[in-house]
């Protein structure tokens, strides 16, 4: 009965890669994503890791395409496949329903489903990450002398999907296939030492 469990859970995997892959051939790669937090590449400090204070990374983003109505985020462990931990990229981030208007997101978001307060960032939602709850959950790989990378990625979308709250990554792909214009991403490092 495991090896059943487990092989349907790698194969929900290998179909969740293969679905992120196709959205991602479909659409150029064109976005500058930034933070002040850490440079494309760099160590993502621990104050924004869930050993940290588990606040969320200010994003900024630039060269929008023409059209682009709404944005979407995305943030993943893709690693944890890479060294077996788990069948699928572990969900730090899912965040959707964001104005074309906004420039990024300020640090520190609230993790409430449905974000207010925020100016600029009215009906913006927060998914679910991987813990099943919404909004950010910074890194926090086990001690273990693995780097691991975290993939912020936004998503440029050419409509008003009117998304309702409680979405996963699965589900926010398929709900915005066909409507990506571009996507760009911004890619850190953290590696838990003891």
């Amino acid at each position: 009965m495991k090896s059943i469990t487990k092989a349907s859970g790698m194969i929900a995997g290998l179909v969740s890669i293969l679905f992120s892959v196709q959205i991602l051939a479909q659409a150029p790669e064109t976005i500058t994503v930034t933070s002040s937090a850490f440079d494309h590449h760099g160590t993502v400090p621990d104050e924004f890791s869930a050993y940290g204070d588990n606040k969320s990374i200010d994003l900024n983003w630039s060269t929008l395409p023409a059209g682009t109505v709404q944005l979407a985020l995305i943030c993943d462990d893709p690693i944890v496949v890479e060294i077996g931990m788990m069948p699928t990229p572990f969900v730090h981030w899912v965040a959707y329903n964001i104005p074309a208007s906004a420039s990024g997101l300020p640090a520190g978001m609230p993790t409430d489903a449905e974000v207010a307060g925020i100016a600029g960032l009215d009906g913006m939602i927060n998914g679910l990450n991987g813990t099943r709850r919404p909004g950010y959950f910074g890194p926090r790989p086990p001690a273990n002398g693995q780097l691991h990378a975290y993939h912020f990625r936004v998503y440029a979308l050419d409509a008003d999907l009117g998304l309702e709250a409680g979405l996963n990554k699965d589900e926010l792909l398929a709900a915005v296939d066909g409507h990506v214009l571009a996507t760009g991403m911004l890619m850190g490092h953290y590696e838990r030492k003891e």
